[in-house]
């Protein structure tokens, strides 16, 4: 799968995208990424990327033309990729969102807003809005981060136990949570490891994982 980021903070990803699973499945050729720098694409000797709204209010909006350039760059290099806009207004994300992108054959574009938001025209070039939660952030970085990484680990071959991704939460209606998990000591500061994982019967911890989801 090859992922395409458009921000205007291209050093806010070294660190995610170059290390643990992220950076392991790109050595491993499943995923190739790639950032591109929105500035760029700015207007004038100045690469202006943003401007005031019509109509007044605070601070600043994304312009389009620079956004639309960069999309239409991001295109020619994948040009059947799902272009992904992350915003307050998008479809709430959720587990089964991210099963969908990791199935899907289709490269990922993903545009980081920044300042108070985007020229409302650019949504013409998207192919998808999407909300990680009721909250606000300053921009589409974190965002497009927790949409890569919920993506990448579910592609074939990123992760190593063949059902690290079965059992995990919010696998089944997104409402499920994964059961509670125990290691070695089996005693630590008074509290004891349920006996039932001590037995060795598989039927009986299966059952009790099953109860504690």
């Amino acid at each position: 799968m090859k992922i395409q980021i458009i921000t205007l903070f291209p050093p806010m990803f070294e660190g995610v995208l170059g290390n643990s699973m992220l950076w392991k499945a790109q050595d491993r050729g499943i995923v190739e990424y790639s950032i591109i720098d929105l500035r760029q694409f700015g207007l004038g000797s100045r690469r202006t990327v943003d401007d005031t709204p019509y109509g007044g209010g605070d601070g600043m909006l994304l312009k389009p033309e620079p956004i639309v350039a960069a999309i239409e760059q991001a295109k020619k290099h994948d040009p059947d990729a799902h272009v992904l806009l992350p915003t307050p207004r998008g479809k709430l994300y959720k587990q089964s969102e991210a099963k969908r992108l990791a199935a899907d054959t289709n490269g990922l574009i993903i545009v980081c807003p920044r300042y108070e938001g985007y020229d409302e025209r650019i949504t013409k070039w998207v192919d998808e809005q999407l909300c990680i939660g009721n909250y606000v952030l300053t921009g589409g970085e974190i965002p497009a981060m927790i949409i890569i990484d919920s993506v990448v680990r579910l592609l074939p071959g990123v992760l190593g136990g063949e059902t690290s991704v079965e059992v995990e939460s919010f696998q089944d209606d997104d409402k499920s949570v994964e059961f509670p998990q125990y290691t070695r000591p089996e005693m630590f500061e008074g509290i004891k490891v349920p006996d039932v994982l001590l037995n060795g019967n598989h039927g009986e911890i299966a059952k009790w994982r099953k109860a504690q989801q």
